[in-house]
Protein backbone atom coordinates (compact mmCIF):
# COMPACT_ATOMS: atom_id res chain seq x y z
CA UNK A 1 0.00 0.00 0.00
CA UNK A 2 0.94 3.55 -0.52
CA UNK A 3 -0.49 6.56 0.49
CA UNK A 4 -1.88 9.02 -1.86
CA UNK A 5 -4.00 11.89 -2.07
CA UNK A 6 -7.33 12.08 -3.92
CA UNK A 7 -9.30 14.96 -5.33
CA UNK A 8 -12.40 15.46 -6.58
CA UNK A 9 -13.48 17.72 -9.29
CA UNK A 10 -15.12 19.76 -6.75
CA UNK A 11 -11.89 20.64 -5.03
CA UNK A 12 -12.23 18.12 -2.16
CA UNK A 13 -9.16 16.12 -0.89
CA UNK A 14 -8.27 13.42 1.04
CA UNK A 15 -5.66 11.26 2.30
CA UNK A 16 -6.41 7.39 1.25
CA UNK A 17 -4.17 4.04 0.98
CA UNK A 18 -3.65 2.80 -2.71
CA UNK A 19 -4.00 -1.10 -1.98
CA UNK A 20 -3.42 -2.17 -5.25
CA UNK A 21 -2.27 -0.56 -8.79
CA UNK A 22 -1.92 -1.77 -12.42
CA UNK A 23 -1.41 -0.55 -15.85
CA UNK A 24 -5.16 0.01 -16.06
CA UNK A 25 -6.37 1.68 -12.78
CA UNK A 26 -5.84 1.51 -8.62
CA UNK A 27 -8.06 0.46 -5.74
CA UNK A 28 -8.06 3.09 -2.79
CA UNK A 29 -9.61 3.03 0.27
CA UNK A 30 -10.91 6.68 2.00
CA UNK A 31 -11.81 7.46 5.38
CA UNK A 32 -13.59 10.80 4.36
CA UNK A 33 -14.27 11.02 0.73
CA UNK A 34 -17.52 9.38 0.02
CA UNK A 35 -17.40 8.48 -3.73
CA UNK A 36 -19.53 7.19 -6.16
CA UNK A 37 -19.40 5.63 -9.11
CA UNK A 38 -18.72 7.98 -12.17
CA UNK A 39 -16.58 10.84 -10.13
CA UNK A 40 -14.14 11.83 -11.90
CA UNK A 41 -10.81 11.83 -9.40
CA UNK A 42 -7.22 12.44 -9.80
CA UNK A 43 -5.02 10.02 -7.26
CA UNK A 44 -1.48 11.61 -6.56
CA UNK A 45 0.85 8.26 -4.81
CA UNK A 46 3.85 9.23 -3.68
CA UNK A 47 6.45 9.69 -5.94
CA UNK A 48 4.02 10.20 -8.56
CA UNK A 49 2.21 12.65 -10.85
CA UNK A 50 -1.68 12.54 -10.38
CA UNK A 51 -3.54 10.05 -12.26
CA UNK A 52 -6.88 10.82 -13.23
CA UNK A 53 -9.18 8.41 -13.47
CA UNK A 54 -13.01 7.29 -13.14
CA UNK A 55 -14.72 5.59 -9.78
CA UNK A 56 -16.03 2.03 -11.33
CA UNK A 57 -17.17 0.47 -8.20
CA UNK A 58 -17.34 1.34 -4.64
CA UNK A 59 -17.55 -0.77 -1.69
CA UNK A 60 -18.19 1.09 1.75
CA UNK A 61 -14.68 3.18 1.68
CA UNK A 62 -12.77 1.70 -0.89
CA UNK A 63 -13.05 2.32 -4.55
CA UNK A 64 -11.96 0.74 -8.03
CA UNK A 65 -10.63 3.64 -10.33
CA UNK A 66 -10.06 3.48 -13.86
CA UNK A 67 -7.41 5.99 -15.23
CA UNK A 68 -7.58 8.39 -18.38
CA UNK A 69 -3.95 7.50 -19.79
CA UNK A 70 -2.37 3.73 -18.79
CA UNK A 71 0.32 3.94 -16.55
CA UNK A 72 3.95 2.71 -18.22
CA UNK A 73 4.50 -0.68 -16.97
CA UNK A 74 7.93 -0.36 -15.35
CA UNK A 75 6.54 2.42 -13.41
CA UNK A 76 3.62 -0.03 -12.03
CA UNK A 77 6.39 -2.91 -11.79
CA UNK A 78 8.79 -0.27 -9.68
CA UNK A 79 5.98 0.08 -7.45
CA UNK A 80 5.47 -3.73 -6.78
CA UNK A 81 8.87 -4.05 -6.31
CA UNK A 82 9.23 -1.54 -3.83
CA UNK A 83 5.94 -1.87 -2.39
CA UNK A 84 5.39 -5.64 -1.84
CA UNK A 85 2.23 -5.33 0.04
CA UNK A 86 -0.12 -4.68 -3.49
CA UNK A 87 0.66 -8.23 -4.37
CA UNK A 88 -0.27 -9.83 -0.73
CA UNK A 89 -3.46 -6.98 -0.44
CA UNK A 90 -4.59 -8.32 -4.11
CA UNK A 91 -4.48 -12.09 -3.12
CA UNK A 92 -6.12 -11.25 0.44
CA UNK A 93 -8.77 -8.83 -0.21
CA UNK A 94 -12.69 -9.29 -0.53
CA UNK A 95 -13.10 -6.50 -2.85
CA UNK A 96 -13.92 -7.08 -6.41
CA UNK A 97 -11.27 -7.17 -8.22
CA UNK A 98 -10.20 -4.65 -10.38
CA UNK A 99 -9.93 -5.15 -14.32
CA UNK A 100 -8.31 -3.36 -17.22
CA UNK A 101 -10.75 -2.59 -19.88
CA UNK A 102 -9.42 -2.39 -23.19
Amino acid sequence: MVPAVCRLRNGFRDHVMVYDISIGGCRIKSCAVNLRVGDIVVVRPEMLEGLGGEVRWVNGREAGIRFVQPLYAPVVEHLHRNHRTFLTSVRNSASPPLRMIA
